[in-house]
């Protein structure tokens, strides 16, 4: 089946500081005949992800930059729309790494099938993939969560914080998370029942509400921002908490180093656990996480948000729109 006209995303250079429009290229590519053994997959849905800016500078990293010139890449569900390989039958719908383009050919080696499933197969690039899995991952094997303890969550209204901040609460855990706007502080209180809730855009003292949300101090602190919060966080983080370290977007956009927190000496003498980690290391308990979220999901125990722009052209502002707020829960970007 050949395309003759096969929408893709470039990135034509490397931004500098905020990711501007003229940092994409919108390319129109042909996609050849398939041949033996090969697949061609129709992307529906394709994810954009805060980590990605990391991978538009030309650094070494956990995982290779983006080339420029070249077409960008990152979680995506598809169709198989034509198959050569008696492993995949047209019409399956499969999980890859492929996104930011209409239309690729592969052998399917980097294709994951979806299961049978009554949620909506975006979900799986969602709650039900890199994020959710994240938010499991980071919160009970890094953090290490108890029943009782006190949860801090940054960027708690986004696809893997809101998550975190449910999960917490369904093991009994006092949760607080700090949020950018009233309207997503509303859906932390009203729709997860978080039991407070910072606009850190608006405090005077991050620290002092911190502490005041947090009466008994903080047992795990979940980072996604780093910076300000993660200076308050040490300041009301109990002995022996848990600090699990999953992004830090405050540093992603930055062009100078950015300093960084002055009560370090906190982690020496409240004896803290800070770790890093990247969920992929982790990989090989995503059946288990599948199984256990989707059961949560199923039983109305846990609920999920899309933020959704529609079409390939609109994939750099739903991109750059993670970097100012824009988005609630997930952002995906709909292709078909």
């Amino acid at each position: 089946m050949y395309i003759e006209k096969n929408q893709q995303i470039h990135l034509s250079r490397r931004p500098e500081g905020m990711p501007v429009a003229d940092d994409f290229e919108l390319v129109s590519m042909p996609v050849a005949d398939i041949s033996e053994g090969e697949v061609l997959v129709k992307n529906t849905w394709m994810s954009v992800d805060p980590y990605m800016r990391g991978r538009m500078i030309d650094r070494e990293s956990y995982v290779p930059p983006f080339a420029v010139g070249a077409v960008l890449e990152g979680g995506a569900i598809g169709e198989v729309v034509e198959s050569n390989n008696p492993a995949f039958a047209v019409g399956q719908k499969v999980a890859h790494m492929s996104g930011w383009r209409e239309y690729f050919i592969t052998t399917g080696e980097d294709l994951q099938a979806l299961p049978d499933s009554p949620i909506p197969e975006q979900a799986f690039l969602g709650v039900l993939g890199m994020p959710g899995m994240t938010a499991f991952t980071g919160l009970l094997k890094i953090g290490e969560l108890k029943e009782g303890d006190s949860v801090f969550v940054s960027a708690a209204s986004g696809a893997v914080g809101a998550i975190v901040c449910q999960i917490a609460k369904l093991k009994g855990c006092h949760v607080v998370g700090s949020v950018g706007s009233d309207a997503k502080a509303d859906y932390l209180k009203n729709e997860l029942g978080v039991d407070a809730v910072i606009n850190y855009k608006t405090t005077q003292d991050l620290t002092a509400d911190l502490a005041a949300a947090c009466p008994n101090g903080i047992d795990v602190y979940f980072e996604n921002v780093g910076g300000a919060h993660l200076e308050a966080a040490l300041n009301v983080m109990n002995d022996h908490g848990r600090i699990a370290v999953c992004g830090m977007i405050d540093q992603y956009n930055a062009t100078t180093p950015v300093p960084g927190p002055a009560n370090l000496a906190q982690i020496i003498i409240k004896k803290l656990k800070i770790q890093g980690f990247i969920v992929f290391e982790h990989w090989d308990e995503y059946p288990a996480f599948v199984q256990q979220m989707g059961q949560w999901i199923q039983e109305g125990k846990v609920s999920y948000r899309e933020t959704v722009y529609e079409g390939i052209e609109s994939s750099p502002e739903a991109f750059m729109g993670l970097f100012t707020g824009k988005n609630t829960g997930k952002m995906l970007v709909k292709l078909a």
